[in-house]
């Protein structure tokens, strides 16, 4: 099935557009916990009421020769009619590229990655090749230093639109969309306006200081699929031995106040 197919399929089915990063840091986790125990956890308290869960390779990386398989035993936890989008940012020359799309892809099973296209088409076009898998394209990142690079202007148009344009070009087999954050709304608000039809994975919200309302009021704009990411504010919902359910309270608040933007 066709990683967007199956994202527009999870979204309806669980009535929403929540996607819960995880990001486990295991000096923040609930004593005796490990990191796969935690994740799973966190998945088997949330998974009605998500369209997608985010995990960042980063943190995964970080725990040394065990995490690989962590990440893996992660992954395959989750529903299969829930997509895994890997949060790598991956982005370099081509055959490197294809050997990145290859660990995504083939060996951690992941449905969609996150790329970085400042290399070019060719250092991320390997990963379009999967067409049954989605890869989002950093466009307007919800990091303070963005604007170093991606808000400076060429003929006119900032560096962020012309990425932008960029993927909507690359799209021939419709499985691209792109990363914009939450942090910067007006900036949201122009992506989605020129690009009515690309899926958007829009970080930002909750820790970061991004608006929930509008994020969802101008990502969702004209119909588009507004995939709405929260890691912190939900996985860290609590310290203690219910943080489990913790995480689901606070996802489910999410998720709510979600469709009620959409409503409005």
């Amino acid at each position: 099935m066709n990683c967007l197919t199956k994202l527009n399929g999870a979204a309806r089915h669980n009535r929403s557009c929540l996607c819960i990063g995880l990001d486990p840091e295991p000096e923040k986790l609930p004593a005796g916990a490990s990191v796969t125990d935690f994740c799973r956890e966190i998945i088997g308290a949330t998974y009605d009421l998500v369209c997608a869960y985010k995990p960042n390779i980063a943190f995964f990386e970080a725990l040394g020769s065990s995490g690989w398989s962590v990440l893996k035993d992660v992954i395959e936890a989750v529903p299969r009619n829930i997509p895994v989008i890997l949060d790598a940012k991956r982005g370099d020359i081509g055959n490197t590229a294809r050997a990145y799309a290859r660990a995504a892809f083939d060996e951690l099973g992941a449905d969609a990655v996150t790329v970085n296209p400042y290399l070019g088409r060719d250092s991320i076009e390997p990963f379009f090749e999967y067409r049954d898998k989605a890869v989002f394209v950093l466009c307007r990142t919800s990091n303070p230093g963005a604007a170093d690079f991606q808000s400076i202007e060429s003929n006119g148009k900032p560096l962020y639109q012309i990425v932008a344009d960029k993927v909507e070009t690359w799209n021939r087999y419709g499985n691209l969309g792109l990363v914009a954050g939450a942090t910067q709304p007006s900036e949201l608000k122009a992506i989605r306006d020129a690009h009515p039809t690309l899926p958007l994975l829009i970080p930002g919200v909750g820790a970061q200081g991004g608006s929930l309302e509008l994020a969802v009021k101008y990502g969702s704009s004209g119909g588009g699929l507004a995939v709405i990411s929260v890691s912190r504010q939900v996985i860290y919902a609590s310290s203690g031995t219910d943080y489990s359910q913790a995480a689901r309270a606070a996802a489910l608040l999410l998720r709510d106040e979600i469709n009620q933007y959409l409503a409005a």
